[in-house]
Protein backbone atom coordinates (compact mmCIF):
# COMPACT_ATOMS: atom_id res chain seq x y z
CA UNK A 1 0.00 0.00 0.00
CA UNK A 2 0.85 3.68 -0.27
CA UNK A 3 -0.10 7.05 0.57
CA UNK A 4 -1.50 8.77 -2.87
CA UNK A 5 -2.35 11.87 -0.97
CA UNK A 6 -4.55 13.62 1.35
CA UNK A 7 -7.01 15.61 -0.36
CA UNK A 8 -9.05 18.33 0.97
CA UNK A 9 -12.34 18.91 -0.61
CA UNK A 10 -13.22 22.57 -0.53
CA UNK A 11 -15.77 25.08 -1.73
CA UNK A 12 -13.77 27.93 -3.39
CA UNK A 13 -11.84 26.19 -5.40
CA UNK A 14 -9.53 29.16 -7.15
CA UNK A 15 -8.70 30.66 -4.09
CA UNK A 16 -8.29 27.24 -2.04
CA UNK A 17 -5.50 27.16 -5.60
CA UNK A 18 -4.10 30.15 -5.17
CA UNK A 19 -3.11 29.88 -1.35
CA UNK A 20 -1.46 26.56 -1.69
CA UNK A 21 0.48 27.56 -4.87
CA UNK A 22 1.03 31.14 -4.33
CA UNK A 23 1.24 31.30 -0.47
CA UNK A 24 2.63 27.99 1.05
CA UNK A 25 4.57 27.89 -2.17
CA UNK A 26 3.40 23.95 -3.40
CA UNK A 27 3.81 22.90 -6.83
CA UNK A 28 1.26 22.28 -8.96
CA UNK A 29 0.99 19.04 -10.91
CA UNK A 30 -1.22 20.63 -13.93
CA UNK A 31 -2.05 23.82 -13.31
CA UNK A 32 -5.91 23.57 -13.21
CA UNK A 33 -6.33 26.78 -11.52
CA UNK A 34 -10.19 27.01 -11.73
CA UNK A 35 -10.52 22.96 -10.84
CA UNK A 36 -12.34 20.77 -10.39
CA UNK A 37 -8.87 19.08 -8.90
CA UNK A 38 -5.51 19.63 -8.44
CA UNK A 39 -2.49 18.17 -6.79
CA UNK A 40 0.33 20.03 -4.98
CA UNK A 41 3.79 18.37 -4.44
CA UNK A 42 6.66 19.94 -2.07
CA UNK A 43 10.02 20.77 -3.34
CA UNK A 44 11.57 17.66 -1.71
CA UNK A 45 9.50 14.51 -0.77
CA UNK A 46 6.65 12.37 -1.86
CA UNK A 47 3.39 13.17 -0.09
CA UNK A 48 1.18 15.45 -2.08
CA UNK A 49 -2.07 17.56 -0.81
CA UNK A 50 -5.16 17.36 -3.48
CA UNK A 51 -7.51 20.02 -3.81
CA UNK A 52 -11.21 18.84 -5.15
CA UNK A 53 -14.25 20.62 -5.69
CA UNK A 54 -16.43 19.79 -2.80
CA UNK A 55 -19.93 19.95 -5.02
CA UNK A 56 -18.17 18.03 -7.31
CA UNK A 57 -17.68 15.32 -4.90
CA UNK A 58 -21.47 15.83 -3.79
CA UNK A 59 -22.54 14.57 -6.72
CA UNK A 60 -20.81 11.25 -5.94
CA UNK A 61 -21.84 11.33 -2.03
CA UNK A 62 -24.65 13.14 -1.59
CA UNK A 63 -24.16 13.96 2.36
CA UNK A 64 -21.10 16.34 0.96
CA UNK A 65 -23.20 18.67 -0.19
CA UNK A 66 -23.90 19.83 3.36
CA UNK A 67 -21.47 22.56 4.74
CA UNK A 68 -18.64 21.55 6.38
CA UNK A 69 -18.21 22.08 10.14
CA UNK A 70 -15.39 21.62 12.57
CA UNK A 71 -11.54 20.32 12.13
CA UNK A 72 -11.24 17.82 9.82
CA UNK A 73 -7.93 17.49 8.84
CA UNK A 74 -4.61 19.23 9.77
CA UNK A 75 -2.49 19.49 7.09
CA UNK A 76 1.60 19.22 7.95
CA UNK A 77 4.75 21.03 6.06
CA UNK A 78 8.03 20.28 7.16
CA UNK A 79 10.16 23.68 6.32
CA UNK A 80 13.83 24.42 6.90
CA UNK A 81 13.47 27.79 8.56
CA UNK A 82 10.35 28.33 10.34
CA UNK A 83 10.73 31.84 11.14
CA UNK A 84 12.02 32.93 7.20
CA UNK A 85 8.62 30.90 6.08
CA UNK A 86 6.16 32.39 8.25
CA UNK A 87 7.32 35.82 7.67
CA UNK A 88 7.24 35.06 3.95
CA UNK A 89 4.01 33.85 4.04
CA UNK A 90 2.27 36.62 6.64
CA UNK A 91 3.37 39.45 4.55
CA UNK A 92 0.39 37.67 2.11
CA UNK A 93 -1.80 38.00 4.68
CA UNK A 94 -2.08 34.98 6.29
CA UNK A 95 -2.70 35.17 9.94
CA UNK A 96 -1.37 32.59 11.99
CA UNK A 97 -2.82 31.09 14.52
CA UNK A 98 0.51 29.87 17.18
CA UNK A 99 3.73 30.15 17.04
CA UNK A 100 5.95 29.73 15.79
CA UNK A 101 7.40 28.06 19.46
CA UNK A 102 9.07 25.31 20.13
CA UNK A 103 6.49 22.03 20.53
CA UNK A 104 8.38 19.53 21.64
CA UNK A 105 13.09 19.03 21.75
CA UNK A 106 12.39 18.32 18.60
CA UNK A 107 10.56 20.43 16.65
CA UNK A 108 8.94 24.24 16.45
CA UNK A 109 5.80 24.35 14.50
CA UNK A 110 3.64 27.04 13.76
CA UNK A 111 -0.64 27.07 12.90
CA UNK A 112 -2.46 28.54 10.33
CA UNK A 113 -5.96 27.59 8.72
CA UNK A 114 -6.13 27.87 4.45
CA UNK A 115 -9.10 29.58 3.07
CA UNK A 116 -11.42 26.95 3.43
CA UNK A 117 -10.35 26.80 7.56
CA UNK A 118 -8.37 23.67 7.17
CA UNK A 119 -6.05 23.95 10.05
CA UNK A 120 -2.10 24.02 8.35
CA UNK A 121 0.62 23.09 10.64
CA UNK A 122 4.53 24.14 9.58
CA UNK A 123 7.04 21.71 11.29
CA UNK A 124 10.61 22.67 11.85
CA UNK A 125 12.78 19.81 12.54
CA UNK A 126 15.34 20.58 15.55
CA UNK A 127 18.91 18.28 15.75
CA UNK A 128 18.91 16.58 19.13
CA UNK A 129 20.55 18.14 21.65
CA UNK A 130 23.13 16.02 23.54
Amino acid sequence: MELAQVRLLVSDFTVCYRFYADVLGLKPQSGAVDGPYEKFSPAVGSAGIALQDRAMMAEVLGELADAANGHRSLVVLRVDDLDAYCERITSFGVRLLHGPARMTDRMRVAHLKDPEGNLVELQEWLLMSG
